[in-house]
């Protein structure tokens, strides 16, 4: 039993390891490479579509539309449309008073962003409103730099990239220690994956809002046929799948205000879980497949199969197995026990220990490189990168809950933390 325990620890350690050390390349690329600066200058201005689905936003959607009337961009090249989704409040009104197009969905079968999308862009389509050049996608509690349409579209202008992510920050990082969590874990997104990812040419991942995807892509699969729980990773895998190359454009941001409230957080993080055993069931074999491919397509599939797969189920059922292996050497000889225990709880610890260093780490480079764009005050950045671990570590009761219960969309409610975020900063926000 002592030497089974052991391998089997070994063996849990050692592959996980491997599996994951690429994106230590990430890690070391992130902080060792400046801001990049995106030298292309695009030479037509194309013409796009905002594309907002909202379900009771009424408190916070007037802003992101008026943040995207205030591009610094033709704006006449750009139309804003928003899918009042099953909605019970004012959001229709407040955005078509604001000044969007907006088109009323009301179906409680097909429930989701997802299904809100493609019910819009098919309706673009019979109406023959088909032929933007791309389609940006936000939630309705963004809001938008005035600069973002315009960069976005340099790099657009390149003719290389299907689709695009952003730069996302946080409208209300400080509010506490689970919005600063949220708002730790995007930054370290776009600084340590996305950016080193457009840095080597492969894909990069779209994150819930704040991207752009080209209309070719769109008419070629007839609208967003992406309906899990997570259909924006689904989209990102699927693109893996196809060759299309995902970019990313760090100078365009986007601020997004994160839940306060542990509940609603418990709530999204547990659809979030859902949506990645969904893609992991539907795509999993597919992607392990694709890695065989080579190349750029190849790497693009392993990098996002490591990135849906369930690292935290597996770390879960390594402790899960150590303690069916302490219950069963109640049953031996005291210092077969002993030994046993020292062995079980041993790597129990070390990997509490390693997963709370490894996040810090994470969290502290993220904090270091990215100081200047966390507009609070410096003992709250440094709080927050303590407790930073301590929220990551809530996944773990919540992967646990994901994969027995059913999950459906929920709302989360937005508009209650405003005033923590200052438009008039955001220059100096961005500039570094």
């Amino acid at each position: 039993m002592i030497q089974l325990t052991e391998n089997f620890n070994t063996t849990i350690a050692v592959i996980l390891t491997l599996l994951y050390l690429y994106q230590l390349g990430y890690l070391l690329l992130g902080f060792i490479q400046k801001k990049r600066q995106f030298h292309h200058k695009a030479a037509v201005n194309h013409r796009y579509a905002a594309i907002i689905s909202a379900r009771n936003e009424e408190n916070v959607i007037g802003g992101l539309i008026q943040s995207l009337k205030n591009q610094n961009y033709p704006s006449e090249l750009l139309d804003i449309y928003v899918i009042a989704d099953n909605c019970t409040d004012n959001t229709a009104q407040v955005a078509e008073n604001a000044g969007a197009i907006v088109y009323r969905r009301f179906n409680r079968l097909q429930v989701g962003k997802g299904y809100a999308l493609d019910y819009l862009f098919k309706r673009l389509d019979q109406e023959q409103k088909n032929d933007y050049e791309g389609y940006f996608v936000f939630d309705a509690d963004n809001y938008v730099d005035p600069d973002f349409v315009k960069e976005m579209n340099h790099v657009f202008d390149t003719g290389k990239y299907a689709a695009l992510t952003s730069y996302r920050n946080s409208r209300n990082f400080g509010s506490n220690w689970i919005s600063a969590g949220y708002g730790l874990w995007f930054l370290r997104e776009s600084r340590f994956l996305n950016s080193p990812r457009m840095a080597l040419g492969v894909n990069c991942a779209i994150s819930g809002t704040g991207f752009l995807v080209s209309g070719d892509l769109i008419r070629k699969n007839g609208g967003w046929p992406y309906h899990l729980l997570t259909e924006d990773i689904e989209f990102s895998v699927d693109c893996a799948l196809k060759g299309e190359l995902i970019g990313y454009c760090e100078k365009a941001v986007i601020y997004d205000e994160q839940p306060v409230v542990f509940k609603q957080s418990w709530d999204q993080r547990l659809r979030w879980s859902k949506g990645f055993y969904q893609i992991d069931y539907h795509y999993g074999l597919s992607l392990l497949k694709g890695i065989f491919a080579g190349g750029r397509r190849g790497f693009s599939c392993f990098d996002l199969f490591m990135t849906v797969a369930p690292g935290m189920f597996f770390t879960l059922f390594a402790i899960f197995i150590n303690l069916l292996i302490l219950a069963a050497c109640t049953t031996q000889p005291m210092i077969i026990a002993n030994i046993v225990v020292h062995e079980c709880m041993g790597f129990i610890g070390r990997t509490i220990l390693f997963f709370y260093l490894g996040l810090l780490l994470y969290g502290g480079m993220t904090t270091l490189l990215e100081w200047k764009v966390i507009q609070i005050p410096a003992h709250k950045k440094l709080l927050y990168l303590f407790t930073f671990p301590v929220f990551m570590f809530t996944y773990i009761p919540i992967s646990a809950v994901a994969l027995v219960r059913k999950v459906e969309w929920k709302p989360i409610y937005h508009g209650s933390d405003q005033n923590q975020f200052m438009p008039s900063r955001r220059k100096k926000e961005v500039s570094i």
